[in-house]
């Protein structure tokens, strides 16, 4: 999809401007010639049918896309400021596409029965994975064991697009990294079928398990998304889902911390329990309360 929107937008707009000389209105400017469909064309990619579409939507992600870009771009001392900073963005009105307590029971089913057909187990595991931790795929995938600390439950991810990070993580998802079988040679969790690298399958191996479980508009990201679902449906707030998750926090202290926050790992391990639950087909999970975890006293 990036290359997509490099190749379809932002290339026929700004491609012939030097980066050191963009504009923050150069990039309102793109916003709102895509959103006009200036650049919406038929597709001409083999395989691919219908048009390169524009609208407001469409202009948002463009331009996220690029401000991620440009801010690889300033950080590598490409340029000073990046422009698409302060821009106002569009509303991208994107679909937010979860699964259901329902929908992850029936991958559950889908998945144990994929797997005693021969379906990959690699890329089933990584797929539980997912929904167990709410990482971004690649935070799976290309996850070290190095980078995996079973006994204080989280990943010490020393690069993300958040930059160096301490994820907390529950202890269904904990128990369950740890359950992976290592490969001798391979520093990989999930590594590839073939060769030294890590698994890289996973949209086939996912697309596999949903026709099973005749689930529809399910893409990787969806995993992730339901994860952050699960944790709302439990009553976190948006700033305790955003640590979870590995968006970038406010305050300084995150940075020096040796030891996931308390507080997190309890949240961890309530959304990793409930979905842990529903993909094994229970009805319940244990649930401890934050005041049980840390030894608070109820007060009543």
């Amino acid at each position: 999809m990036d290359r997509s929107r490099i190749e379809c937008h932002i290339k026929p707009l700004i491609g012939s401007r030097a980066v050191s000389a963009l504009t923050r209105r150069d990039v309102e400017r793109c916003q709102a010639d895509v959103a006009a469909g200036k650049t919406a064309k038929p597709r001409k990619e083999k395989g691919r049918a219908g048009r390169t579409a524009g609208g407001r939507g469409v202009a948002a992600r463009t331009v996220g896309m690029l401000g991620t870009i440009l801010e690889f771009a300033k950080r590598h001392g490409i340029i000073l400021d990046n422009p698409v900073r302060g821009v106002r963005r569009f509303p991208d009105n994107k679909r937010r596409r979860f699964l259901s307590l329902d929908e992850l029971a029936a991958l559950g089913t889908a998945m144990r029965e994929a797997e005693a057909d021969g379906e990959n187990r690699t890329g089933a595991a990584a797929t539980r994975a997912l929904l167990l931790t709410g990482c971004r795929r690649n935070e799976v995938l290309t996850l070290p064991w190095a980078w995996f600390d079973a006994k204080a439950r989280c990943i010490r991810f020393e690069d993300t697009k958040s930059g160096a990070q301490l994820r907390p993580i529950g202890t269904a998802a904990a128990n369950f990294l740890a359950s992976q079988p290592r490969h001798e040679g391979s520093p990989w969790v999930f590594p590839a079928d073939r060769g030294d690298g890590h698994f890289v399958g996973l949209p086939r191996v996912l697309r596999r398990l949903c026709a099973r479980a005749r689930l529809k508009d399910v893409t990787v990201h969806t995993l992730r998304h339901s994860f952050a679902a699960v944790a709302a449906e439990l009553g976190f707030s948006e700033l305790t889902i955003a640590g979870l998750i590995g968006h970038r926090m406010p305050g300084v202290t995150a940075r020096y911390a040796h030891v996931p926050d308390g507080a997190l790992l309890v949240a961890a391990d309530r959304v990793a329990a409930r979905i842990g639950a529903a993909l094994d087909g229970q009805d319940t999970a244990e649930i401890v309360s934050l005041q049980e975890r840390l030894g608070i006293a109820s007060s009543h």
